[in-house]
């Protein structure tokens, strides 16, 4: 998947966390202020406690996603993987709304659901489409193929004239060490005669006196 494609997928993961986090934030706002203003109770609580609390969760969920949705941010402007902190914050992000899917399906309904799940999904796009690109080795042929002249393994591989070690090979009309045959240290040798190995000698002829 090209740049042209990552690109807007992390702007609309920022866009999509910046308005989660504005919404959840003033959602437990507006709790808050309900609880306090009806002086609500439950269980026995103190309104005061539960107002307060509704307003602390909304402040800290809103500062998490909109912190996630600055990481998504800063790798749609870089077009770089969110590495170290931002990639954990992106992760937890995934889980968390993975998380409040399965718990909006029986507090508010199937739309909710589908609407975490998409979110979910645009952050996992988001992680693994930069993880492939940087798994990818930098100058490597899309192909697979290496360079003429050299092996798999980026070597240099078997040349004409070569030898499998980078050394010259056999040529025509050579032996196997440039041009001697093989030497045989019994055999027969320019100007002398057969030998024979393993028998007696014959003396020569004694000259005839008649």
């Amino acid at each position: 998947m090209g740049p042209v494609v990552r690109r807007p997928v992390a702007w609309v993961v920022a866009v999509v966390l910046f308005g989660e986090a504005f919404f959840l934030a003033a959602l437990n706002w507006f709790l808050g202020e309900v609880v306090h203003r009806q002086k609500m109770s439950l269980a026995g609580l103190d309104p005061d406690v539960m107002s307060t609390s509704s307003k602390a969760g909304g402040v800290v969920f809103g500062l998490y996603f909109a912190l996630c949705g600055l990481v998504a941010l800063l790798v749609a402007l870089r077009g770089r993987r969110p590495a170290g902190f931002g990639r954990i914050l992106l992760i937890s992000a995934a889980v968390v709304h993975g998380l409040l899917g399965a718990f909006a399906w029986g507090l508010v309904g199937w739309t909710a659901f589908v609407f975490m799940v998409v979110v979910l999904g645009l952050i996992v796009l988001l992680l693994m489409t930069y993880d492939r690109e940087e798994g990818r080795p930098a100058g490597a042929a899309k192909d697979g193929a290496a360079p003429d002249g050299e092996g798999p393994g980026g070597g240099v591989g078997p040349r004409g004239g070569e030898g499998p070690l980078g050394g010259e090979g056999p040529r025509a009309g050579e032996g196997p060490r440039g041009g001697e045959g093989p030497v045989d240290a019994d055999g027969p040798r320019d100007g002398d005669g057969a030998r024979e190995t393993g028998g007696p000698l014959t003396p020569p002829a004694e000259p005839s006196t008649a």
